[in-house]
């Protein structure tokens, strides 16, 4: 009973002292950040300041103010938002049963995994031509480009935690008596949620990356388009504004993202 009494307080002050050490760390990577954005910043200031053709700090947010008063920087980012949304889940719950479907029957690999390979080595980009021929010029075209480029980078990261699976925890369920289903959803599903929170954020960064061609395609608004415009007056602040914005809310983003990854796998260590 003494060492049971003892073992408590122990307990609590180890646990004290691991979330005391995980506080600090989050404020020493937060310092970090902040310290690494203000050091780019000052970098941007002193390349404008030396002559190099790129316009200043406050030029780019006196242009954001004003794209921002008058309504078009709202309009451009609901219609970029919506866009990639839209192509980023439509690729991931397809990704995500194809992915699960390849790694668990090796007869959906066989038929699946060529033409996932083969597409997969094909830019986005490049479907542009025939999604216009074959959609026309609405958003169907500019949501399969982003759809695509999200459901290979997803598809390929489930697929490789279905099959990266340890062996032992498949076999050591079936001793136990599990079935099939059992196995797959007690064992697979949740061993192949890191591997998918993975995909879905390189897929989330394609869609992005994916956003400006994308728009290419007859856009009347989107931040893709506003600095293609931008591009033919040469409006330099505007692009970096467009810049920006995507940065800012691809990061926003993926920290979401990160944030339910590590929710979701508490049970992983990590370094």
């Amino acid at each position: 009973m003494v060492a049971l009494t003892d073992a408590a307080p122990k307990r609590q002050i180890s646990s004290r002292r691991s979330s005391t050490k995980d506080a600090t760390a989050r404020r020493r990577m937060l310092t970090l950040n902040l310290v690494s954005v203000a050091a780019g910043v000052l970098l941007w200031w002193a390349l404008s300041a030396a002559g190099l053709r790129l316009p200043s700090p406050v030029e780019v947010a006196v242009r954001g103010w004003e794209l921002l008063i008058d309504g078009t920087l709202i309009s451009d980012l609901v219609a970029s938002l919506t866009r990639v949304l839209v192509g980023f889940a439509l690729g991931t719950l397809v990704a995500i049963p194809v992915g699960f479907l390849m790694g668990w029957y090796a007869w959906t690999r066989g038929l699946f995994e060529p033409w996932i390979q083969f597409f997969r080595t094909i830019p986005p980009l490049a479907i542009i031509p025939l999604a216009i021929v074959l959609l026309g010029i609405g958003e169907e075209p500019k949501i399969l480009v982003i759809f695509l480029a999200a459901f290979f980078a997803c598809v390929i990261s489930t697929f490789q935690g279905v099959v990266t699976i340890d062996r032992t925890l498949i076999n050591a369920a079936r001793v136990l008596g599990a079935k099939d289903a059992g196995i797959f959803l007690r064992v697979v599903v949740p061993a192949s949620v890191p591997f998918i929170l993975v995909g879905m954020r390189v897929g989330l960064g394609a869609a992005w990356a994916t956003l400006v061609a994308a728009e290419l395609i007859a856009a009347q608004a989107g931040l893709g388009y506003r600095m293609q415009q931008a591009q033919l007056y040469y409006d330099l602040p505007t692009i970096f504004v467009g810049l920006i914005t995507i940065g800012i809310l691809g990061l926003l983003m993926d920290r979401a993202l990160l944030f339910a990854e590590k929710k979701l796998t508490g049970w992983q260590e990590r370094r």
